[in-house]
């Protein structure tokens, strides 16, 4: 079972910038879609980008668009999301998902996606 393991959340102020880090335990091809999601407190878990494995195409949140990045390094088998212009609102839970479906990748819904990682804090203050 693949397992997913988030790094790099931390308190940082408005306006700053983080780089959550997702190590993936093995290399598989057939890992479909990766994506970032979070989760506020008393909020539900909502999806801020993904990546398409095949292509790596991505989309984002409109919440981020122009902020926030995914990437991937295949030799490091992580999974990045470079967050910029940090906002009091991006306070979360950060989570690491993917899945073996590119179904997965047609919308940043969290019942879609198989595997989980822990998750990473980020609290941004103004």
């Amino acid at each position: 079972q693949v397992q997913l393991v988030e790094s790099g959340g931390a308190s940082v102020q408005a306006g700053g910038s983080l780089r959550l880090s997702c190590a993936i335990s093995e290399y598989t091809y057939t890992i479909a879609c990766m994506a970032w999601f979070r989760q506020a407190p008393g909020k539900e878990r909502d999806g801020v980008a993904r990546m398409l494995a095949g292509d790596s195409s991505t989309a984002y949140a409109d919440s981020v668009k122009g902020r926030f990045t995914i990437s991937r390094d295949n030799a490091e088998n992580t999974l990045y999301l470079q967050m910029n212009s940090l906002k009091p609102e991006d306070t979360a839970m950060y989570y690491c998902a993917a899945d073996y479906s590119s179904f997965s990748c047609r919308k940043l819904l969290k019942h879609d996606y198989l595997i989980w990682g822990q998750g990473t804090q980020v609290t941004v203050s103004s």
